[in-house]
């Protein structure tokens, strides 16, 4: 575990929290690499002598050295716009191991990805197929694609995160999949490479997943009889951590569901994991303004962690050291003007003004949602290596909010 005891104060690995924000302030976001790294190597392991790429969900976290981090690695990439493509190439990816999924890419974003070299650019639509089509021809050359099939699996996961039912917006309906292949396969300028898929996020049984890929490669085999012969199988991401009290099984039994679906085929397996390899390796560092009958009133608010507010999710909270404060039971709650602005509700904690609190497995969808309503700054990103407390992403001043606006005189 990247987070734990030593001597009655939480580490991060070898750092003390309460060192990392005296150098760096609160709220603050702290991630360990160490913990990215193994999370990395369990699908690495678990693919040994089979054709096949991690390609990480870059929406997930997108600092700049988680990235690079799983760059150096052998990672590839995920992404969802062209921000995200930006972001990849800053930290040393490689444009041609990065899928561009998205149900609405412009065309300035098409273009862009194109002129870099893209691996692959996931369709989700006829109408997005006609585009990529289009600006590939004003390039005068041929575009990667897959198809992104909906291959209406329920992922039992929350409903703001299942993407693989008819009804959301994701991806090609199953069953007008084969005649948009057929479309595509007599494009000038279109070059079908693969198919995927992804069904929800915070899957905690392999069962979906390999249901989802067994309903792909029945397209896929009937497509090679067409003479449509793809070279890879994307399954998508959405594995989950353990949060509160959840039982997730391992990226392994999901990667041998897979490669047991896949048999002979020679297909190179493509799996998109995002907060599998760094939600647990992040935590929000907050501190405790005041003490109200029944509230912990912290600097952290749902500004920088929106996940509770947005999806009623539940994130562990640790006193960083411990307290001679009597217990009690508090809603933690933030300094934000919405009554959704909590963090946890009704958890025992003993604590009083001053004390830090670790908001835990932050490491994916955390920052990465955070805003900055009611003009708060965004909180530093902290990248704990090799002993050493690394700032990756300094606190944004107020001056930097309203930098771009100008007053009207």
């Amino acid at each position: 575990m990247p987070f734990n005891y030593r001597h009655s104060v939480l580490c991060a690995d070898e750092v003390a929290l309460d060192e990392i924000a005296e150098r760096f302030g609160t709220p603050c976001f702290v991630y360990s690499a160490a913990s990215i790294a193994a999370s990395y190597a369990e699908f690495e392991d678990a693919l040994k002598g089979r054709a096949a790429r991690i390609c990480y969900s870059v929406k997930a976290n997108s600092n700049l050295a988680v990235l690079a981090l799983l760059a150096k690695l052998g990672a590839g990439f995920d992404i969802v716009s062209g921000g995200e493509l930006a972001r990849v190439l800053a930290a040393g990816g490689d444009a041609r191991s990065t899928l561009f999924s998205g149900v609405g890419k412009s065309e300035a974003e098409i273009f862009f990805a194109l002129k870099k070299g893209i691996g692959c650019i996931n369709i989700e639509s006829e109408a997005e197929l006609d585009r990529v089509q289009a600006v590939a021809a004003s390039l005068r050359l041929r575009a990667p694609v897959a198809l992104r099939v909906n291959p209406d699996i329920d992922a039992n996961t929350h409903p703001y995160i299942s993407t693989g039912l008819r009804h959301t917006k994701f991806g090609v309906p199953h069953a007008e999949a084969e005649g948009l292949y057929r479309k595509a396969a007599d494009m000038p300028n279109i070059d079908v490479v693969g198919i995927g898929c992804h069904i929800g996020s915070l899957l905690l049984e392999a069962a979906p997943f390999i249901a989802a890929t067994e309903r792909l490669l029945l397209l896929v085999d009937r497509l090679d009889s067409a003479g449509i012969r793809l070279r890879h199988v994307d399954v998508g991401g959405g594995i989950g951590i353990r949060y509160k009290d959840e039982s997730p099984q391992p990226p392994e039994a999901f990667v041998r569901g897979v490669l047991a679906a896949l048999g002979r085929r020679p297909h190179t397996v493509i799996f998109d994991p995002g907060r599998s390899i760094v939600g647990n390796a992040g935590l929000l560092l907050t501190r405790v303004e005041y003490l109200k009958p029944g509230f912990l009133v912290v600097d952290a608010g749902m500004n920088d962690l929106i996940r509770p507010a947005l999806y009623g999710a539940w994130h562990e909270v640790q006193a960083v050291r411990e307290s001679a404060s009597t217990t009690g039971v508090y809603d933690i709650v933030g300094p934000v003007c919405e009554s959704a602005d909590f963090l946890a509700k009704g958890r025992p904690l003993a604590a009083r003004a001053g004390d830090l609190l670790a908001v835990m497995s932050c490491g994916a969808y955390a920052m990465a949602m955070s805003s900055n309503y009611n003009t708060r700054p965004r909180a530093p990103e902290v990248l704990v290596r090799d002993g050493h407390a690394l700032l990756v992403r300094r606190r944004e001043s107020v001056e930097e909010l309203f930098a771009l606006e100008r007053r009207p005189d």
